[in-house]
């Protein structure tokens, strides 16, 4: 394959659980060197505690032997090195400032005003090297927020609005089943980096970028203009359908669902073909646009009586044979293994570093594909400290005799 587009490029890794993770396995899939520094006094990145696991005999709800991977670190440490370091020890500094030297950039998504606490933030860090980017993931930013400044990902579903726009009006807030929170932030993140990255290229200044998951999914949440549906009357929270567009939605066949997306004349006129009820598409209730809007309750009501006795692969059939966008509603299993996301390599096999395709999981890819570049997360996530030797005697020239004794001092 290709080298990635950010071969060459060096990134440090601060980060743990899903956004900041999600970030740099992106950056690692584009092809930047990642090393994540992990506490080896906790046992290193939090994820690699979450169940389930896999090991020798795939996937068990439970770690039985040493060797066993929780499924998030096979997924999020797809293609990084690991190293241990306490960054609380006093020696830890400079290890890590000779990691800052060789490096590009540097991610941490600790809550504001722990990575100046520790005295390793972006001013620290750019006098050390003056082009080297440093990115924060926090919940509500550098300046923190309410409370104890913490948030998880439903707490940022929950004061974002984006739980009061799923399901219909009256109902209780529904949470994504998706942590939309944690995978959003990271994407902006990624932006602002390589943003910064070609700014630093030109300038040789660095500069530190600062997103928050507060920030990044409210502002996903504004464009779709909700203020303005509020001062018109119409609801936010529209169920199955939107009420601006008619035929849209999602509607029960006789054996699984199908979301069908039908709003233009011709959409439309192809729907009632489909129904085989040509002659709606000059009924004035639904010759127009604005006049299937209108009546859309009476069109969903329509389309849903037709679909409920036939097979969905029926309707599907009939939709597509009259040229109207629709598709089955598919369960995520069924989803994730799509043969085009997987000939695409946007979903890929998830492998054990030791034991390799046991579980038969998959997991996120590089969805992004280059005419002129490669996009893949190389290598098996590692296991904890796998390559401090690799890092800091090869990178930067500690000897055994000296690694050894960090080690005994509780540094790594």
């Amino acid at each position: 394959m290709a080298d990635g587009p950010l071969t060459g490029r060096t990134v440090i890794d601060l980060t743990t659980a899903l956004a900041g993770p999600y970030a740099t396995l992106l950056l690692a899939g584009l092809g930047a060197r990642v090393i994540k520094v992990e506490n080896p006094l906790t046992g290193g990145d939090s994820s690699r505690n979450n169940s389930p696991y896999v090991g020798a005999d795939g996937l068990t709800a439970v770690r039985r032997e040493p060797d066993d991977m929780s499924v998030s670190m096979l997924l999020r440490g797809r293609g990084k090195r690991s190293v241990t370091l306490n960054l609380k020890h006093a020696k830890a500094r400079d290890l890590l400032a000779g990691l800052v030297r060789e490096s590009d950039v540097m991610v941490d998504n600790y809550s504001a005003g722990v990575m100046a606490r520790l005295g390793i933030g972006h001013d620290w860090a750019s006098a050390i090297n003056p082009r080297i980017v440093c990115t924060s993931i926090s919940g509500f930013g550098a300046q923190g927020g309410p409370g104890s400044g913490k948030a998880m990902d439903t707490i940022v579903q929950a004061l974002s609005g984006v739980m009061m726009t799923a399901g219909a009006p009256g109902e209780p807030p529904v949470r994504f089943g998706l942590p939309v929170g944690d995978l959003v932030a990271p994407l902006y993140a990624v932006i602002g980096t390589l943003a910064a990255v070609i700014q630093a290229d030109a300038t040789g200044r660095g500069q530190h970028v600062d997103v928050s998951m507060l920030g990044a999914l409210t502002s996903l949440v504004a464009c779709e203009p909700f203020d303005a549906y509020e001062q018109l009357g119409l609801p936010a929270r529209t169920g199955t359908t939107v009420p601006r567009l008619a035929p849209f939605g999602t509607f029960p066949a006789a054996d699984g669902w199908f979301a069908l997306c039908g709003p233009t004349d011709a959409f439309a006129r192809g729907l009632f073909a489909a129904m085989d009820s040509p002659a709606l598409a000059a009924d004035p209730r639904f010759a127009t646009r604005d006049a299937r809007v209108s009546g859309a309750d009476e069109l969903h009501g329509m389309i849903a009586a037709w679909a409920a006795d036939r097979p969905l692969a029926e309707v599907l059939d009939l939709l597509a044979r009259h040229g109207v966008p629709a598709a089955e509603v598919r369960e995520p299993v069924a989803a994730v293994r799509d043969p085009l996301v997987l000939e695409r390599a946007e979903v890929v096999p998830l492998e054990h570093p030791r034991h390799g395709d046991v579980a038969g999981l998959v997991g996120t890819g590089v969805p992004i594909r280059f005419s002129a570049a490669g996009a893949a997360l190389d290598g098996p996530a590692p296991a904890l400290g796998e390559h401090n030797a690799e890092v800091y005697g090869g990178l930067l020239g500690y000897s055994d005799d000296e690694l050894k004794a960090l080690a005994e001092d509780g540094v790594i």
